[in-house]
C-alpha cells in the first residue's frame, strides 16, 4: 500500500481519540492510529476496493459516450447522473480528461 503524507491541524477531541487508539493497539505512532480507524470505519463511506463490476459498468458508459459524441468530453456531473450518483460540483474537476 502507498503511503502518503500529510500535516494536519485536528482538534483536542480528535487528539485524544488518536491517543486512546494507539494505547489501545500499541502503536508508536497516531499516524498508525489513524490507519486503524481507517480501517475501521472507512467501509461507511468508501470501499476498500473497486469492484471489476464497476470498472466495466463506467468503461461501456464512456465508450457508448465517445461514440455517440466522438468530439466532446463526458463532465463528471454527467457521468454522476447517468450512475445515479450524486457530486460536489465545487469539489470535483469540470470534465473528465481522456490519456
Amino acid at each position: 500500500m502507498t503511503q502518503i503524507s500529510f500535516r494536519a491541524e485536528i482538534n483536542e477531541y480528535t487528539n485524544r481519540v488518536l491517543g486512546v487508539i494507539k494505547e489501545k493497539y500499541g502503536l508508536k505512532t497516531k499516524s498508525e492510529a489513524l490507519n486503524i480507524f481507517a480501517l475501521q470505519y472507512g467501509e461507511k463511506y468508501v470501499e476498500k476496493e473497486i469492484k471489476e463490476e464497476l470498472i466495466r459498468e463506467v468503461q461501456e458508459i464512456a465508450t457508448k459516450h465517445d461514440k455517440k459524441y466522438p468530439k466532446r468530453i463526458m463532465t463528471l456531473e454527467e457521468l454522476d447522473k447517468i450512475c445515479g450518483l450524486k457530486c460536489s460540483t465545487s469539489t470535483s474537476p469540470k470534465s473528465l480528461k481522456k490519456h
